[in-house]
């Protein structure tokens, strides 16, 4: 699975959530950073590219829907990133939250009580 830009990313979120979609579909669901619309043709066909998106034809426009699904992107994404930034280890990404203040003892506790039952 190819790597994603932001941009890239940003758009197959609103996909996943819109499921089936034309380029102004999605360029609606924009708050900020609006891209231009052949911007974003030219971002949905490179999704494409990628083999993300697929589409349907009616007439002279395409409807994207995404062809990964976000539990399988989410798993590429988190396995990379586990990879690259902490070692190949799940502790690390654990402790890294927990130093930032990213995560509570309540809910490290609520993790282990899910690994317990997962045994």
């Amino acid at each position: 699975m190819q790597k994603l830009t932001n941009k890239e990313e940003e758009v197959m979120h609103i996909l996943w959530k819109l499921k089936r979609a034309f380029v102004k579909d999605v360029l609606a669901e924009f708050t900020e950073d609006k891209p231009h619309y052949n911007t974003l043709s030219t971002i949905i066909r490179n999704l494409e590219e990628k083999g993300y998106v697929s589409y349907n034809v009616y007439g002279n426009t395409h409807q994207y829907h995404p062809i990964v699904d976000i539990e399988e992107y989410r798993k590429t994404f988190m396995k990379t990133a586990i990879q690259n930034y902490f070692g190949n280890s799940y502790k690390n990404l654990v402790s890294y939250f927990a130093e930032e203040e990213k995560i509570s003892a309540d809910e490290l506790r609520e993790i282990l009580n899910i690994i317990e039952k997962k045994k």
